[in-house]
């Protein structure tokens, strides 16, 4: 039975579960593997108990694997809302009610922090039915790249204190950032040794040629090497150094406190966890399309509604918010899943650790699960994103920088806004007319029965490209489009990678579909598009 095209119904559940079970079976067993110390470290990063980031797991492998809208992707916490979920704990221990001793602060920021999230999802359902599936095709790539390398910049800056053994007094993230020499000269040798080996371990992983070692999964090679030198170093003297779990899963569960949520702090909080936990996810979701050997489609908008429920749940029970994560899909692809079941099995395995488990897990040093997330954030803020984003083109580069800047100095809502407002202001300044700012004035011509030519006025650009989008999706496929921009006065990078990527789909799928029309183009990056003679 060829499944490549069904939509994720109970009917492709079932079929799917009969034909791909033991593939998905093993994929799930060896993302479970990845997943359960990452859960454990975003929840530390988040400021929460280490239960928050297990619940988390088990939610978006049991739940979402039934009801999202993509095939292989995994779900559960993510770095990248660490940061924002730590800005809330923080911001909520701020205005805590007086008379509170540390521990009920501690509680009281935990909760109203779910109650954020709870409601976070109830808006990404929202989201869901109001199609917002698009809304990844609005932000320009230069500021999701922004954000993303500022996140990766302040889970760096938080972990490596937490890898030496230290605990800085800094609050604020500049303050963080530029307490890292103070923690370095006041390590602990101990912690710092651990932090070191797991360091080596991890990025030494990816260059081992034994077929056998690689398949092992790196996270665990760290945990297995980090408990015995735990041991070691008697750090079961020093709990504080140890995971922290409970003995029983339902002593971590925790409910929400709906008492603050329409305070404007709450409000601030939610938008930003809906628009950087719904942008990740769909962005992750179209990157994992694209590494499907069955070139399936997700349902964008589904996948809102699916995490959107997944998020109310996840609140629920005391866990962190839910994404689609880039990297444990993509080590899903690569180990052999077929279907949404390599997701549920991930989820199914979490929860056998938890249960069973528990003794192993409080054993694992909390400075090895910084490392890892030290590797994440890395990879996130590496020189080599610098380095494309420059490529680029100065323009590019200059929002690159801008999102970055004001998402460390102030917030990730104030740096997405302002990397927005610095890319319209150069849009402006390069000639985009004030009526085609949010739409797209396109004229579609059907030269003949196969040929479909669309000529774009005026401008193209990242704040008009859904409309322009929506347009072109609406022809018929298995034709010849063409997109002709030889009447455009400005063409932005994001449409054309926009462009780029439709073209790649719709001749997947047996049409053609040109760009042409740039040549007389004045380009200012000097990563020159595909594009094709007229």
């Amino acid at each position: 039975m060829n499944m490549s095209n069904q939509k994720i119904s109970y009917a492709y559940l079932s079929s799917s579960l009969k034909t791909h079970w033991k593939a998905d079976l093993s994929a799930g067993f060896i993302i479970s593997l990845i997943a359960l110390p990452l859960c454990l470290g975003i929840a530390m990063a988040s400021g929460l108990p280490p239960m928050a980031g297990l619940i988390a797991g088990i939610v978006g492998g049991l739940f979402l694997s039934l009801t999202g809208g993509s095939y292989l992707t995994i779900n559960g916490p993510a770095a990248g809302l660490a940061v924002i979920v730590l800005n809330s704990i923080e911001g909520f221990k701020q205005i805590a009610p007086a008379g509170l001793n540390p521990e009920q602060i501690e509680l009281f920021a935990y909760q109203n922090t779910l109650a954020v999230g709870l409601t976070c999802g109830v808006l990404q359902i929202l989201f869901g039915f109001a199609k917002a599936g698009v809304l990844s095709s609005f932000f320009p790539s230069s500021v999701v790249h922004g954000m993303l390398a500022a996140i990766g910049i302040m889970i760096f800056s938080k972990q490596i204190h937490v890898a030496l053994g230290v605990k800085p007094e800094a609050k604020e993230m500049l303050e963080v950032i530029a307490a890292i020499p103070s923690s370095i000269l006041h390590l602990h040798p101990n912690i710092a040794i651990i932090s070191a080996i797991s360091l080596v371990i991890l990025v030494g992983h990816p260059h081992i040629k034994n077929k056998y070692i690689k398949k092992f999964p790196a996270p665990l090679a760290v945990i297995l090497f980090a408990i015995p030198l735990g041991h070691g170093f008697n750090l079961e003297a020093e709990t504080k150094y140890l995971v922290s779990v409970p003995d029983h899963i339902l002593d971590g569960i925790v409910m929400p406190d709906f008492s603050n949520i329409l305070t404007p702090f709450a409000i601030q909080m939610i938008i930003t966890y809906a628009l950087v936990a719904s942008l990740e996810s769909l962005l992750t979701a179209a990157a994992i399309d694209r590494l499907d050997a069955e070139k399936r489609t997700s349902d964008f908008n589904k996948e809102l509604f699916s995490k959107g429920g997944g998020n109310i749940l996840s609140s629920l029970f005391g866990g962190l918010p839910i994404i689609a994560e880039v990297v444990r899909s993509s080590a899903n692809i690569n180990n052999g899943a077929k279907s949404p079941w390599a997701n549920f099995f991930h989820g199914l395995f979490l929860l056998f650790f938890v249960v069973f488990l528990g003794g192993i897990i409080h054993q694992i040093p909390l400075c090895a699960l910084a490392t890892m997330l030290m590797v994440t954030g890395y990879r996130l803020a590496s020189p080599q994103a610098f380095i494309q984003s420059y490529r680029i083109g100065k323009e590019q580069f200059a929002i690159f920088l801008a999102t970055i800047f004001f998402t460390i100095a102030v917030d990730l809502l104030v740096g997405v806004l302002v990397g927005v407002l610095v890319k319209l202001f150069i849009h402006l300044f390069n000639g985009l007319t004030i009526k085609s700012i949010f739409k797209p004035f396109l004229t579609i011509n059907e030269l003949d029965e196969n040929t479909y030519r669309v000529e774009v006025l005026y401008s193209a650009v990242f704040s008009n490209f859904i409309g322009f989008k929506k347009q072109v999706l609406a022809l018929p496929k298995g034709k010849t489009i063409e997109i002709n921009f030889e009447n455009t006065k400005l063409v932005d990078h994001t449409v054309i990678e926009g462009l780029t990527e439709i073209k790649t789909k719709y001749e997947e799928a047996g049409g053609t579909f040109k760009i042409i029309g740039l040549e007389n183009h004045v380009n200012t990056s000097t990563l020159k598009p595909t594009v094709d003679k007229k």
